[in-house]
């Protein structure tokens, strides 16, 4: 018996460095799973392995319940992506207050995740205005600044990073004739709070973002790539109107480490066919 179960977990080991080795063969890039977050919602684990299967190397979560990712335990979400090949690299983390974020942080720690990013302003901060379809923030950006501080210190004394994402109202000036994300670049430390960029969201905002690569470099550890077609609205990578080799060659200069592909919403296509269009419009554009 004790035989047989030593060889049950060899072949099991086996498999795995298999399973790890023949995804890692011709995969690049990450996904948002936000782009399928109809087809995790309705069975995560068949959807991990399509993402796998269309050429993902890294994932970014968007889905986080009752101390759960997809409805798994950390430790086992982290398990079974590793096992398709898939590193779990960001998760965004929208429901963080301070009150809950010890938890959080350490949840997403045991889940495998490098980087702690907040979607949009936490803790009721963020508005949108349904009729004008607007995004925006309430409180005063000094508070906002300081939340991500505080989180960002617990996130570095825990051995993560946090981000934070924008959208497209951070690029804009606000009522104090102030860009939310200016303030934030300038009056946050570097050691404790840096940025996804979402070059859709930037471009819709009208601003360039190799001009804030270059004013603020190394800030950008993280793109969401999305493209834009000539209505404005998402696109599949490479089916779009945004510059993207223009901007991948400045790269460096953003300090960005990890991408990924983002398409809030896919339109007539279905998600899973939408993220094989942008794998190959990453692989033709140049991203690796």
């Amino acid at each position: 018996m004790d035989r047989i179960l030593s060889l049950k977990g060899i072949f099991t080991l086996a498999f795995t460095l298999f399973s790890i080795t023949f995804y890692a063969q011709d995969s690049f890039g990450g996904l948002a799973l936000y782009t399928v977050r109809e087809n995790m919602g309705e069975d995560a684990k068949a959807t991990l392995q399509k993402v796998a299967d269309a050429g993902y190397a890294y994932i970014e979560a968007a889905d986080y319940k009752d101390g759960k990712f997809y409805g798994m335990e950390p430790q086992a979400f982290k398990a079974y992506a590793e096992s398709l090949g898939l590193d779990p690299v960001s998760a965004h983390m929208g429901s963080v207050t301070l009150d809950n974020a010890d938890q959080q942080i350490a949840d997403t720690k045991a889940a495998g995740f490098e980087y702690f990013t907040i979607p949009v302003p936490p803790m009721g901060m963020f508005t949108f205005d349904p009729k004008n379809r607007t995004m925006g923030m309430k409180g005063t950006m000094k508070e906002f600044a300081d939340i991500l501080t505080t989180l960002g210190e617990k996130c570095e004394a825990a051995g993560l990073k946090l981000l934070y994402h924008n959208h497209d109202f951070e690029f804009k000036d606000n009522e104090e004739g102030v860009k939310p994300i200016v303030y934030l670049l300038e009056n946050t430390n570097p050691k404790y709070v840096n940025f996804q960029m979402d070059l859709y969201w930037v471009t819709r905002a009208g601003a360039d973002p190799v001009d804030y690569f270059e004013e603020y470099p190394g800030r950008f550890k993280l793109w969401h790539v999305k493209d834009m077609d000539e209505e404005g609205k998402f696109a599949p990578v490479g089916e779009g109107t945004i510059d993207f080799k223009r901007i991948l060659g400045e790269k460096g200069t953003s300090g960005m480490i990890k991408y990924f592909v983002e398409q809030d919403m896919t339109w007539d296509k279905k998600p899973l066919e939408v993220i094989k269009i942008s794998h190959k419009g990453l692989k033709e554009i140049g991203f690796k």
